[in-house]
């Protein structure tokens, strides 16, 4: 993708990349299974994968590293998924357009409507993480493609 980006574009590439987890991002991911009910598929991602950074798919793409999710949970809380706030979830990332993707209880990921979690409104993007992973990737190999990344 980036080899003709700048060609494509005009501009040069940010930075594009799955960062593996070093000893810290490990510990992060251990930490947020023990003090959350964090998704096992979740801290098993965590284990393995420090962070995505894809800055130039479409608005860009951001999986945030484990240290990330565990700052956010201890100056936020957890996001409400239900009206009934008996479900929550982690802010795993957000795309460049300023919508922000939580990651509920059993695995489900949703995306902010807004850029905002304020009373959010929350749209279910994915049955668990296997399936918002290959929505990422189908949207990387379209915006290839294309120049499209569609909608995620």
């Amino acid at each position: 993708m980036t080899g003709e980006f700048e060609h494509r574009h005009g501009f040069p590439p940010g930075t594009n990349r799955v960062r593996l987890a070093d000893h810290d991002d490990q510990r992060a991911a251990r930490t947020l299974a023990r003090v959350t009910p964090t998704p096992a598929d979740l801290v098993t991602f965590y284990v393995s994968i420090g962070d995505v950074t894809w800055e130039d798919v479409g608005n860009g793409y951001f999986l945030d590293p484990a240290g990330d999710v565990l700052l956010q949970l201890q100056e936020y809380g957890v996001v409400d998924i239900d009206t009934d706030q008996k479900s929550s979830g982690l802010v795993i990332g957000s795309n460049g357009g300023g919508l922000i993707y939580v990651a509920g209880p059993g695995g489900v990921v949703y995306r902010t409507q807004t850029a905002s979690l304020d009373e959010a409104e929350l749209d279910k993007v994915a049955d668990d993480l296997r399936q918002f992973l290959e929505l990422l990737e189908r949207s990387l190999t379209r915006f290839h493609a294309d120049g499209d990344p569609g909608y995620l």
